[in-house]
């Protein structure tokens, strides 16, 4: 059965990065492969901590896509990253909650240190304002210059 997420993405602004991760309940090490980066879908492997998962993603429509998750062994994933396209994208990844909503806060390493962006799933049926944490930026939902499968 098909999921939708509804989902919009910010910049986090660099002199708020000490009180973003002072905000966060906890934080993963991330590291992810695309093995499809097609423009209608992609197919992404990702290891997060001893946990790893499949995901296939539809194009976007503004700020929503369907999405498909399976979680797979580790062992797996590690072998699907070795034949993914490009370098794997490596981030650790904070959540913060606010206004009874988590913030997943992804700080790049590898050829991407330095940007750190940040993405709120909300409810399918959303449809007011966000009040959104001090650190957040710059909106960047739907720029693909912000997927991670163009990184």
């Amino acid at each position: 059965m098909a999921k939708y997420e509804r989902e919009r993405k910010f910049l986090v602004n660099p002199e708020s990065l000490d009180m973003m991760r002072g905000m966060a309940e906890r934080s993963i090490e991330m590291v992810q492969g695309y093995l499809s980066r097609r423009p209608e879908s992609t197919v992404r492997v990702r290891i997060a901590g001893d946990r790893a998962w499949l995901t296939v993603k539809g194009i976007s429509d503004g700020d929503l896509r369907e999405e498909y998750e399976y979680q797979v062994p580790v062992a797996d994933a590690r072998r699907m990253l070795s034949m993914c396209e490009g370098s794997p994208v490596e981030k650790i990844r904070r959540i913060v909650p606010w206004d009874g909503l988590s913030y997943e806060v992804d700080e790049f390493g590898g050829r991407h240190a330095g940007l750190v962006v940040c993405e709120v799933e909300l409810p399918l049926d959303f449809s007011g304002e966000l009040d959104l944490p001090p650190f957040v930026g710059e909106e960047v939902t739907g720029d693909p210059r912000y997927y991670n499968s163009a990184m």
